[in-house]
């Protein structure tokens, strides 16, 4: 495998282009991360730096934290495992330092990789990108100032909405919601990006440090109702799910305290929510998942299931009519078996109000 690591190139016009090469999908695993704090520490002292520009090899940004890191943690319950990035690298190095830092965002940026993005001053993204924070789905709040920077580049609704959901939008709609800056194609990305960090060092364009914004926030009542109905909404959807609470209350905190004490809490409340079962059981089915679609004898000789038109479900009751109403609501045909014309009748009606469920929750439409 090719070796992750973070290349410099340095232009005549005085850009700095830092490349994540960590295929397939630019993982931010702990060598990237530390070759980030000595390619920044390098291009900051640098008198022919002027801007520099972030980017992703292989038409991919960055997919996120590399997880593996998240299984050791859970293995040997060793914290340190994990690196300190929130503080040191993102608000130190790029959001606060001396010279401008564009994302040029090609493919996706998921996780640790939007949030790297989001540290920066400015994003250029190609058209139909990837943008979210699926942290949550794993058991985790988003570690890397994600909790914060989003509201105020966004708004809170919607950071909210991204954030619970691990719902990813795409760039289109985050040049509305005025996450992304200017979408261009893949052959000007780079050149547009290179301009523009140049603009912001020049000062004809501005210095836009995230973390420091709140126009986007609007009132401390608005901010706490929003909140108020959220965390609601997350108790009747995600009783069970800690990380939902925990990641409204690190927003809240940087609401009312300030973006750096948001940082400060995210991080704390990270590194709780890391070792909790809810995360080592999320992080289990996320390595489940991806075994089974690597099956020896099966997957790597190219087999593939047969369609299937005709289903016979043996019982009607609570769970073979959920079974049944699966099936057709894949398009599947089913033929329901049960002991007597009673039992076939009550695995009918349940079937029935499966169905109606569905269109009053309208999640199926009734034509």
């Amino acid at each position: 495998m090719a070796e992750a690591r973070v290349t410099m190139e340095v232009g005549y016009d005085g850009v700095a282009v830092m490349t994540i090469c960590n295929p397939p999908v630019n993982a931010l695993a702990i060598p990237i991360l530390a070759g980030f704090k000595e390619k920044f520490s390098e291009a900051m002292n640098r008198n022919d730096v002027k801007a520099i520009v972030l980017t992703g090899k292989g038409g991919r940004f960055s997919g996120g934290f590399d997880i593996n890191v998240f299984e050791k943690v859970h293995k040997t319950g060793d914290i340190s495992h994990l690196p300190d990035v929130s503080v040191e690298l993102m608000v130190n190095t790029i959001e606060d330092g001396k010279k401008p830092v564009v994302a040029a965002i090609e493919g996706l940026a998921l996780g640790g990789g939007l949030e790297l993005a989001l540290g920066s001053h400015a994003r250029i993204a190609t058209p139909k990108v990837q943008l979210g924070l699926p942290e949550l789905s794993l058991g985790v709040i988003p570690g890397f100032g994600g909790t914060q920077r989003l509201p105020r580049l966004i708004g809170l609704s919607k950071a909210v909405e991204m954030m619970l959901l691990s719902k990813p939008i795409m760039s289109e709609e985050g040049l509305k919601l005025g996450l992304i800056d200017a979408i261009v194609s893949p052959e000007e990305l780079l050149k547009v990006s290179r301009l523009w960090a140049l603009d912001i060092a020049e000062r004809r364009r501005p210095w836009v440090r995230p973390l420091h914004r709140t126009d986007k926030i609007g009132s401390l009542s608005e901010a706490r109702e929003i909140l108020k109905i959220a965390r609601q909404q997350a108790r009747q959807t995600a009783p069970n799910m800690p990380q939902h609470q925990a990641c409204l209350d690190v927003m809240e905190e940087g609401i009312v305290h300030g973006g750096y004490s948001g940082v400060l809490r995210e991080t704390k409340v990270f590194n709780e929510l890391v070792l909790s079962d809810t995360s080592k059981g999320l992080v289990h089915v996320f390595f489940a998942q991806r075994a089974t679609s690597k099956v020896p004898n099966v997957t790597d000789l190219g087999l593939k299931p047969r369609h299937v038109k005709k289903v016979a479900v043996i019982g009607g009751g609570l769970m073979g009519s959920g079974i049944a109403t699966a099936l057709i609501l894949g398009n599947i045909y089913v033929v329901l078996k049960e002991i007597n014309s009673d039992f076939l009748q009550k695995g009918m009606k349940m079937i029935e109000a499966n169905v109606r469920g569905l269109v009053t929750r309208k999640k199926l439409t009734s034509g």
